[in-house]
């Protein structure tokens, strides 16, 4: 049997459109990320992701360099959000997370980007996937819904760096159908450092939480593409600055062995990283086989590894929003 993307239970139900326009007042004092800055986002953009009531897109595309399971032969409907609630100086999206005075030439209309959307679904992706969505979760919502009354019908991704509220989350229960988050760091020290905020760990440990709570052990897969699930993504950082084996021990003990983890070796010293001593290069190889070991200690077997020369090559440029990864089949 066809899967069916859980939106579209509430969508009939009337509930999507209830939580599409309250979501809305969230915005008047925003809390919809754990810094709580209390920006009256309705009527400024001076908050802390320097967002307001619009969304921004700063690029969409048929991506192809997702999980294979994500991915699939078609591509992921990604769809980037530009700014961010963290200011990673390593971030290999710098160019539309951390240019906030460019990206707002960016901002669309609800109803703009729920057409991405079903423009995405028309060129044949797999899902749509929402690239640094957590500051814009209200507007997503919104999009939605506008969407699937037109006849959008792909599971959403929700891809995010990890650092989300539990309450915002729960906004999501019943729409998103796979959580794709980022965990960064297993110690909050480096957070606090090189992503400029304090509690990573303990934010991002209490969102996998949720989002383990929503989805739990489902993971539907069909025609090779998942349609319901969880995959954590874990990015190798040098001098172990990811702490790794604390990360792993962490998804083993309270997620569960069974979790899918998407090991990364993709790091290369970009943005600000290097001026950075401890991040001005590369990761070494015995630094990956260590990360991957860590992963076979704490008995987490399911999932991707990466191949540890893909530094060499993945390089995304968003001065190029069209085609931001260099892929002929989005061209």
């Amino acid at each position: 049997m066809e899967f069916t993307p859980s939106y579209l239970k509430l969508l009939e139900s009337g509930e999507l459109k209830q939580r599409a326009e309250s979501s809305i007042k969230m915005l008047e004092n925003c809390n919809l990320c754990p810094r709580n800055c209390g920006t009256n986002r309705i009527i400024s953009d001076k908050g802390y992701c320097y967002s307001g009531y619009k969304p921004i897109v700063s690029s969409y595309v048929l991506h192809f360099g997702e999980e294979p399971i994500i991915s699939g032969n078609k591509g992921a409907g990604n769809i980037f959000f530009g700014n961010c609630n963290l200011r990673c100086i390593y971030c290999q999206n710098y160019q539309i997370s951390q240019n906030y005075d460019k990206e707002k030439a960016n901002e669309i209309s609800f109803e703009e980007l729920a057409e991405i959307m079903l423009k995405l679904q028309n060129r044949g992706a797999h899902n749509i996937g929402l690239v640094s969505p957590t500051h814009f979760v209200p507007q997503i919502i919104n999009a939605i819904y506008i969407a699937a009354e037109k006849g959008l019908r792909l599971p959403i991704v929700y891809n995010t760096n990890g650092y989300d509220s539990v309450d915002t989350l729960k906004l999501l229960e019943g729409i998103i159908d796979i959580y794709l988050p980022d965990f960064k760091y297993g110690d909050s020290e480096a957070g606090k450092k090189f992503s400029k905020c304090s509690n990573y760990f303990e934010i991002a440990s209490k969102a996998l939480l949720e989002m383990k709570r929503q989805i739990g052990d489902d993971f539907i897969v069909q025609n090779g593409v998942l349609q319901r699930g969880i995959i954590i993504r874990h990015l190798v950082l040098p001098n172990n600055l990811a702490d790794s084996d604390k990360a792993f021990e962490f998804i083993s003990s309270k997620l569960g062995k069974e979790t899918r983890i998407s090991l990364m070796s993709q790091y290369y010293p970009t943005h600000k990283a290097k001026e950075e001593p401890l991040l001005s290069r590369k990761i070494r190889e015995i630094e990956y086989e260590k990360a991957i070991e860590a992963l076979e200690k704490y008995e987490l077997l399911n999932g991707w590894i990466q191949e540890y020369e893909s530094s060499d090559y993945y390089f995304p440029d968003f001065n190029e929003r069209l085609n931001p990864f260099k892929d002929d089949r989005n061209i």
